[in-house]
């Protein structure tokens, strides 16, 4: 299975979605802003990245477009998973970079269906 990178301020939701990723057999790992996300995203290797929008030190559009000018995060998956909804918002991540966009709260089986499509 896939090696996932999880990225939120909130332990609480990282914890769920590291539960729900793990529960259908994936490796992860988790940091609390996308200043870490991109520490840890240097020294390693994943096969896709899950990040919050709103967080401290670096957001996770700013943190998406970090991580889209490293050649290894080039074509890696990166999905936005935030209470962010309006079609503004929406424009400015896929012009970022990010593959897709889910709202929180998040359903597990649709997270688990959209972290399967995007990693094909």
């Amino acid at each position: 299975m896939a090696n996932i990178l999880i990225v939120d301020d909130s332990a609480s939701m990282r914890n769920m979605v590291s539960a729900t990723l793990q529960s259908s057999g994936h490796q992860v790992a988790d940091a609390d802003n996308g200043q870490n996300a991109l520490t840890k995203a240097k020294s390693g290797s994943y096969d896709a990245v899950i990040t919050d929008l709103n967080m401290p030190v670096m957001n996770g559009i700013d943190l998406i477009k970090n991580l889209r000018t490293l050649p290894n995060y080039k074509y890696t998956p990166m999905l936005l998973l935030t209470t962010e909804s309006s079609a503004e918002k929406k424009a400015e991540g896929k012009q970022a970079g990010a593959t897709g966009w889910l709202v929180k709260p998040f359903n597990p089986e649709k997270l688990l269906a959209t972290v399967d499509r995007v990693l094909g």
